[in-house]
């Protein structure tokens, strides 16, 4: 039975692992300052509509978020996030072990906005607490939903108004620019906040994100080889997104494993079963009777427990990727019919 815990359980896209095999014995400077590396920010920055942004690849999620954040904070400076935050909830305490503290707001749609922050922010008002100064955003976020322009422009104002950065994790960008509930381009996030990345490792690389950084920070690299982040073989990351970007396959990946995820979600909806947070990305949270869950998980279907809604409930989480057939979409919603 097919595995719908997470996009990152594939290898790469065949074209990510040609153009690795491709250039698999050219020898090249390491670190990140080879011809590819240097290709893929052109690129970046191309696509960003900003030539004087700062391009920087890493490895995953959780070390761009902490590279990124004790990058921009100081000693006594914290970051906002929602609850359901990765920073929060998924990263054993990264932020924390920097000395920065996570200070967490409380949104149902895992969204942030001007009007949640902003009890947070009046309510540390003195040097006995921290100060916040960085606003973490993810797009998608953790419950599948996505930020319109509008959105975010508001959050960019209050930032701006407020002497706040704004910070937007992209491990799912993927699904979040493809979305039909998306208006924004790789244009307007560079324009919108002070850093952001372009995710890989749940879109079609074998493992990447991609930093882009407007924010000043002349000494990023420093933080980068503190936190272990400056790979040796940087060159596997540079042409990793070379091959994704280069021709809109990135894109392409994203808009397959957000499709097939709305046909999990009519099919299950179709059904009866329910939705708490309607998600138009490919992360789906239908509200099953514990039953179903235990024989879907007896037939051998993978996905992770979300939370349970009652005694008798549970919403599960189920992922579809940039791999995802098309049949195991149709097996999963005949063998639920089933239950």
């Amino acid at each position: 039975m097919y595995s719908f815990r997470n996009d990152y359980s594939e290898g790469a896209h065949p074209r990510v692992l040609q153009a690795l095999a491709d250039t698999n014995l050219v020898q090249t400077r390491g670190y990140g300052l080879d011809p590819y590396c240097t290709e893929a920010a052109a690129l970046i920055r191309s696509l960003c509509a900003a030539p004087e942004a700062q391009v920087h690849f890493l490895v995953g999620g959780t070390q761009t978020n902490l590279v990124v954040l004790d990058s921009l904070l100081c000693s006594y400076e914290a970051v906002i996030a929602a609850h359901t935050g990765h920073i929060n909830v998924h990263e054993t305490g990264a932020i924390e072990a920097t000395g920065h503290k996570v200070c967490t707001v409380l949104s149902p749609d895992g969204k942030l906005t001007p009007e949640l922050v902003d009890p947070l922010v009046k309510g540390h008002s003195t040097e006995h607490m921290v100060l916040p100064r960085v606003v973490y955003i993810s797009d998608t976020t953790e419950t599948g939903t996505v930020y319109t322009k509008a959105e975010l422009t508001a959050l960019r104002e209050y930032c701006d108004a407020n002497g706040l950065l704004l910070f937007l994790d992209g491990a799912r960008l993927g699904a979040a620019l493809t979305s039909p509930e998306n208006d924004m381009t790789l244009a307007d996030l560079s324009r919108l906040t002070d850093a952001f990345y372009i995710g890989g490792t749940k879109n079609g690389a074998l493992f990447g994100e991609a930093l882009v950084m407007t924010a000043p920070c002349p000494h990023f690299r420093w933080h980068m080889k503190q936190r272990g982040a400056v790979f040796a073989k940087g060159r596997l990351l540079g042409i990793q997104f070379k091959a994704l970007l280069e021709d809109g396959l990135y894109f392409d990946l994203a808009r397959h494993a957000n499709a097939l995820a709305f046909r999990l979600r009519d099919g299950i909806a179709a059904l009866g079963y329910p939705f708490p947070v309607p998600s138009p990305s490919n992360q789906q949270f239908p509200v099953l009777p514990n039953p179903v869950v235990s024989r879907l998980q007896e037939m051998g279907y993978e996905f992770e427990i979300d939370h349970a809604v009652d005694p008798g409930h549970t919403c599960i989480r189920l992922v579809t990727s940039w791999a995802t057939p098309e049949q195991a979409v149709e097996e999963f919603l005949r063998d639920l019919a089933g239950c």
